[in-house]
């Protein structure tokens, strides 16, 4: 069987790599002649577990291809999956313009019977938009070629997203055509021989199930964090407050973990596209502006603590900053709690000094010369007033807290993750602030 993909982004490189792991023969199309190049000569940008040697394999076996020409991938494919971004536009809906431009592509060179199956998050309605433009290139080339259009979501984590694609929680297709749903049973068959289910569904409810996937996810997110800042005013304790909901099997222990705020590609812009979907049919979606409210305020949770304890006097001071990436096991920045902390220390006049395991270049990238870059987590902290940690990296679990005391000026840590335990940090002889826990008290 021969695919194509379209964009050699995290949803389109995953796939395409994926797919071919299976034996399927895949071409990557993208643009970006660099990006190509680069892939070409097995040189992964994106920072993802397992993917680099996915990639490097199945190129050396003729498995998977990377090229910039899409007419040339489509002699004898079967389907042609679009996998390009769709960024936020400034009033919160996704922009579709890539996504339609690569279906006005595929109708101008197409030949013969293709599904177009895309794997873009997009709003309700999208998959019709896809249809009609490819149908319009037709009609102007004066040519009748049988087509179809399917929806087929991704579900991938960042950090995990290969064995998210290779061993599936469920697959979602939305498609209104037995053809189409035959090919893609057969697509799919590797997939779902280990009894990974594969849903079949209208292409309407397809497209709804990604964007509702995410904002419930999102809304366990805030609402966690919004009782996390209520457990710390009354004096609960919300490391408890969590295990004791987590135990009941109708809420699960899953996205409930309090911090400083969700982030990356995926939430705040689906989001964001959700409310603005039902706006569009004057409908307002009330508890999902809560939840962006939520979430926006509790990016700068961390600063708020960090001026209170100094009473607003942060002008001089040196802070070092474990994490910058949205989250563990990513380079991806994108909307990272992280870098709201960093704009408000640097406002009040601090100098940061900052670390991550994966994240660094990107950091360059975004932050420029605004921030300090240290080579380990412990250069970071030389001199520095304080450790600030945005982001949970699993090698800062179980750091040597000597070295980390004899380092800073003084024994003092905010952590925006729990990942210490506050009788501990104590009896270490540190002072120490997270979320949900008034660490203050006796």
């Amino acid at each position: 069987m021969k695919i194509s993909v379209v964009g050699t982004g995290y949803v389109g490189l995953v796939s395409g790599a994926c797919f071919s792991e299976v034996g399927i023969e895949v071409t990557c199309i993208d643009k970006d002649l660099k990006k190509i190049e680069q892939l070409n000569n097995n040189i992964v940008s994106i920072y993802e577990q397992g993917l680099e040697n996915i990639v490097s394999r199945n190129k050396e076996k003729g498995r998977l291809h990377f090229t910039n020409d899409l007419a040339s991938s489509l002699k004898d494919c079967e389907v042609i999956f679009i996998a390009v971004g769709t960024p936020p536009d400034e009033d919160g809906s996704a922009d579709l313009s890539h996504v339609l431009n690569v279906a006005r592509e595929i109708g101008r060179n197409i030949n013969d019977y293709i599904l177009v199956a895309t794997k873009s998050t997009v709003p309700v309605g999208t998959s019709d938009m896809v249809r009609k433009a490819v149908k319009e290139e037709l009609d102007k080339r004066g040519v009748k070629i049988d087509f179809d259009v399917a929806s087929n979501p991704e579900f991938l984590k960042e950090g995990a997203a290969v064995n998210d694609f290779l061993r599936p929680d469920r697959i979602i297709v939305g498609t209104n055509s037995d053809k189409a749903k035959k090919v893609m049973q057969r697509l799919y068959k590797p997939f779902t021989l280990n009894g990974h289910p594969i849903i079949f569904m209208d292409i309407l409810s397809s497209e709804m199930t990604k964007y509702a996937a995410n904002a419930i996810l999102a809304t366990k997110i805030s609402f966690i964090n919004d009782m996390a800042n209520l457990c710390e005013i009354v004096g609960a304790n919300i490391n408890m407050v969590r295990k004791g909901i987590g135990s009941d099997s109708r809420i699960g222990n899953k996205f409930i973990y309090p911090g400083t705020g969700y982030g990356g590609s995926c939430f705040p812009k689906d989001v964001k596209a959700l409310i603005k979907t039902a706006s569009g049919f004057n409908y307002d979606m009330q508890v999902l502006k809560a939840v962006e409210k939520v979430n926006n305020e509790q990016k700068s949770i961390l600063f708020r603590k960090i001026n209170k304890y100094y009473n607003g006097n942060l002008k001089g001071k040196k802070i070092a900053v474990w994490g910058l990436s949205f989250k563990p096991m990513t380079d991806d920045m994108r909307e990272a709690p992280s870098l709201v902390i960093i704009d408000k220390l640097l406002e009040a006049g601090v100098d940061i000094w900052a670390y991550d395991p994966a994240a660094m270049d990107e950091a360059k990238r975004t932050l420029g010369d605004k921030i300090n870059y240290a080579d380990d987590p412990f250069d970071a902290l030389i001199d520095a007033d304080c450790l600030v940690i945005p982001t949970e990296w699993p090698e800062f679990r179980f750091p040597n807290f000597k070295v980390i005391k004899k380092l800073l000026k003084e024994p003092l840590i905010f952590d925006g993750r729990n990942i210490y335990d506050i009788e501990e940090m104590k009896e270490r002889g540190f002072t120490y602030f997270c979320i949900g826990i008034d660490t203050t008290k006796d």
